[in-house]
């Protein structure tokens, strides 16, 4: 039986509950009468329920979703461009944070004192981090598309997996703090059993068995941003982007957000308005991982990259989701330049999202909890804490960890994918982004580490057309030329 995931009705609904709790939205009625009828919650991990509802409960679900699009939020987080841009005008509140933390006088990243991280990590007593540059350009760029594939493959196996599971692996085989590929040599055959990997990434991303970069929608994703600027320039449309994705990936390459999207273009709807039918993905991380090119391009321009990353998202995502690709974009226009610190990068990106969004409270939790934990394990659990009612594939405890990991290693490589991956969620694409900033910090290929980039044998598989088999050498070149 083909039981299609991330869209069914009757699944939908329940993630659409979820979404109203935490956008303030009472749905408590609307639940009661799904599950009196017989409805279920949301599965926690999978995309789809085991067995498909009947006709009369799968027609309920509809007719739930769409009451459910009728109420509003009372949270003010726009998705207009022109609206978040003059929220970003508006001063912080005071204290943003979850309740996990403790108490104390308010503090911002501006204001947090990273020189007793930096000192731990470097193990002088003033010691400053090396800043990026040490290549060019192409090298940057260069470094910046193999940090994001590694970060992936190494996310890859452990994909879905609780946060219990990665730990327990990574301690059996010898691998924690996480500082190295997944593998299952000496792996304890109970842990193997009580935490499976995921079973379409193991083949091709434990150590044993990489023979290239594999593919993956972290991936994909930049590779039609890519083509979207080869064929339109950065005077790119939303309905150019929606265009390209009819034209050039496959449906079966899309996930959450996206494939609701999909699905939407092809009855007949138009963006903005894919992004809202029916779709409870719209504050998950789909767009988050789509923004890189836009600041591959946008060299020293956040402002820039930000709204391009918005044209892009906003065919899938709205809110938080959308913030997710501006503050990506903006953080990685600024790590291109060559100059600036990861503690910069990051601010440039919470710049250009609103204050008091939910966003900007995630950034700045993994901020701070970052540089208060030496122990990355103990910043982890408190993040867990906080977000403990947030689907996996969510936008918020993702963003979080991601900048936790990058502030938790003051910008370098390893020790910021590891710390991405190890924290758990959405593991290959938090390792991708934290990649990508990481590698554009390190400057050049072979800061990266062989260890690291030579089981890529500059090979990306992809079904999109046009790209398979390309080097990331070849794509570095491609993206500067879109520069222009």
């Amino acid at each position: 039986m083909l039981r299609l995931t991330w869209i069914q009705p009757e699944d939908l609904l329940g993630h659409e509950l979820r979404q109203a709790a935490q956008d303030g939205r009472d749905a408590s009625a609307i639940a009661s009468r799904w599950l009196s009828a017989g409805g279920h919650l949301a599965p926690d991990r999978a995309g789809a329920s085991a067995t498909p509802a009947p006709p009369e409960l799968r027609s309920l679900a509809e007719r739930l979703l769409d009451e459910l699009a009728t109420m509003k939020s009372p949270l003010s987080e726009p998705t207009d461009l022109a609206a978040i841009e003059s929220a970003t005008k508006t001063p912080p509140p005071p204290r943003p944070f979850p309740k996990v933390l403790p108490d104390g006088p308010p503090q911002t990243p501006e204001g947090l004192d990273i020189q007793p991280l930096r000192r731990l990590r470097s193990g002088g007593p003033g010691a400053e981090p090396p800043v990026s540059g040490r290549g060019g350009v192409g090298d940057r760029l260069h470094a910046a598309w193999l940090g994001r594939a590694v970060g992936c493959l190494l996310g890859k196996p452990v994909e879905k997996l609780p946060l219990e599971g990665i730990r327990a692996i990574a301690r059996s085989t010898g691998n924690w703090p996480l500082n190295g590929w997944f593998t299952e040599r000496n792996l304890d055959p109970a842990v193997a059993a009580a935490h499976p990997w995921n079973r379409r990434s193991a083949p091709t991303s434990l150590a044993e068995n990489i023979n290239g970069m594999p593919e993956d929608d972290d991936l994909n994703y930049p590779l039609l941003a890519l083509l979207l600027i080869q064929r339109h320039g950065t005077d790119f449309t939303t309905t150019d982007v929606a265009k390209l994705w009819l034209d050039e990936l496959p449906a079966g390459r899309t996930f959450t957000a996206e494939r609701i999207a999909y699905r939407n273009l092809l009855t007949g709807l138009e963006p903005p308005h894919t992004a809202t039918h029916r779709n409870p993905f719209r504050e998950w991380i789909g767009a988050q991982i789509r923004a890189d090119v836009f600041g591959w391009v946008s060299p020293g321009d956040p402002t820039r990259a930000s709204r391009l990353a918005h044209r892009d998202a906003v065919l899938t995502h709205t809110a938080n989701g959308v913030y997710g690709a501006m503050f990506t974009a903006a953080t990685i226009a600024t790590a291109a330049t060559g100059t600036a610190d990861v503690h910069t990068a990051l601010r440039s990106g919470l710049a250009v999202v609103p204050p008091q969004s939910r966003y900007a409270q995630a950034i700045n939790l993994g901020i701070e909890l970052a540089a208060k934990h030496p122990d990355f394990d103990t910043v982890v659990d408190e993040l867990h804490a906080a977000y403990a009612d947030h689907h996996w594939v969510h936008v918020l405890p993702n963003s979080a960890l991601l900048a936790a990991a990058l502030t938790h290693a003051d910008g370098d490589f390893e020790g910021s994918i590891c710390r991405a991956v190890s924290g758990g969620w959405d593991t290959d694409s938090n390792g991708a982004t934290a990649g990508s900033i990481a590698g554009l910090l390190a400057g050049h290929p072979d800061a990266l580490g062989d260890r690291w980039t030579a089981p890529l044998k500059n090979r990306l598989s992809t079904t999109v057309a046009g790209f398979d088999g390309i080097g990331f050498d070849e794509l570095a070149r491609l993206t500067l030329e879109a520069r222009t």
